[in-house]
């Protein structure tokens, strides 16, 4: 589970780079890299294997100090996306002077973490000696600055919110709540901190629940911001599983009208065999095999009407107009001239696509069941 995770940060920082990479001068999209290339180099230094590792090179604690760190960078550069997309000159002078801040705190827990024996430091948080001052400072400085951090995100998080619509605002606000609770959490924290600096304890039940606030609120905050475009995900999903099917059971309605009126294809955009299965592909295919169609029909309308009828074929029921579709499609072509003017065929009531589409899949379906 470690490694899928750390592998889906990897991937998704990857692509960042990229798209910074294109786009150099977006300072919005260069925070968000720099916010994940945080978030997924503090990751492995939390896991033991990690954390062992560079303690052994660097001595005990360091691994600590560097996640810290790294998570003061990542809170500091999703503050910066929200202050950078304000798009303002104000906005920009803020980011700055929060760069001075998360840097003087960082310098701060970082003296703080080195001016204590190695042996000290390498306890975890409901472990360390709250009593040494400079212990109690690092929980505590790191915990306000994070706090700070993350409800100044969840603001602005619960304000894009408000100008938003679905689903953009559902998943805006679910990260709002993870950011809110992220940032209570950080202060409970901070109170724990102080009570154990005074001599006080804290139950370790009380301690766990704190902890299994943060990773719930955590687990909210992924889950609002990756929401929106999961579901815009699901919904394309559904809309290429459609159309292919759509595009297949088209397939007895235009065989009939290409081969009477072979003029009607018209010419691949690609022939590659990935375009099969791409979402382009699937959707320029199903376009136009519907534009084939009904160009097909307005071809072979002019030879439907049986001899001595008077009347439009214009409303003719799929099954009816299926039938003479068949009976009537090697005549064409065999006429100098067109018996009749064109008339349109399994035109729909409703005047959108979607009823359009609907209609002709009658036809063919009825093509089908004849055969």
């Amino acid at each position: 589970m470690t490694g899928l995770i750390l592998l889906g940060l990897a991937a998704a920082v990857a692509w960042k780079l990229y798209q910074w990479s294109r786009a150099p001068h977006d300072a919005p999209l260069r925070s968000v890299t720099l916010c994940l290339l945080s978030a997924t180099t503090s990751y492995p230094l939390a896991m033991p294997g990690g954390a062992s590792g560079v303690d052994t090179v660097a001595g005990h604690g360091t691994a600590k100090l560097i996640q810290n760190v790294l998570l003061l960078l990542t809170v500091y550069f999703l503050m910066c996306f929200y202050l950078y997309s304000a798009d303002g000159q104000a906005a920009r002078r803020r980011a700055r002077r929060e760069a001075v801040v998360v840097a003087l705190v960082a310098v701060a827990i970082t003296v703080a973490a080195l001016s204590v024996p190695h042996e000290v430091f390498a306890g975890s948080f409901s472990t360390a000696d709250m009593t040494i001052s400079q212990i109690a400072f690092f929980y505590g400085g790191a915990g306000l600055y994070l706090m700070y951090a993350l409800a100044v995100a969840g603001w602005w998080t619960g304000r894009y919110a408000r100008m938003s619509r679905r689903p953009h605002a559902t998943g805006l606000w679910m990260a709002a709540a993870g950011l809110g609770a992220m940032a209570l959490a950080c202060a409970v924290r901070a109170v724990f901190v102080a009570i154990r600096w005074g001599g006080g304890i804290v139950p370790q039940p009380v301690m766990a629940s704190v902890a299994f606030l943060l990773v719930v609120s955590i687990l909210l905050f992924v889950v609002g911001v990756t929401y929106p475009g999961a579901r815009a995900r699901i919904t394309a999903v559904r809309l290429w599983l459609r159309r292919r099917r759509d595009y297949r059971r088209l397939t007895p309605l235009w065989q009939l009208l290409s081969e009477a009126c072979p003029e009607i294809v018209l010419r691949p955009a690609s022939q590659r065999l990935w375009d099969r299965w791409r979402a382009r592909g699937v959707h320029r295919r199903y376009h136009r095999r519907i534009v084939e169609c009904r160009d097909g029909l307005v071809d072979i309308s002019p030879y439907l009407a049986d001899a001595g009828e008077d009347i439009e074929v214009l409303d003719l029921p799929p099954a009816v107009l299926a039938q003479r579709l068949r009976r009537n499609v090697h005549t064409v072509g065999k006429r100098a001239l067109a018996p009749r003017s064109a008339v349109p065929l399994a035109v729909p009531k409703e005047a959108d696509r979607e009823a359009d589409v609907r209609q002709l899949i009658a036809v063919s379906d009825a093509l089908r069941l004849s055969a």
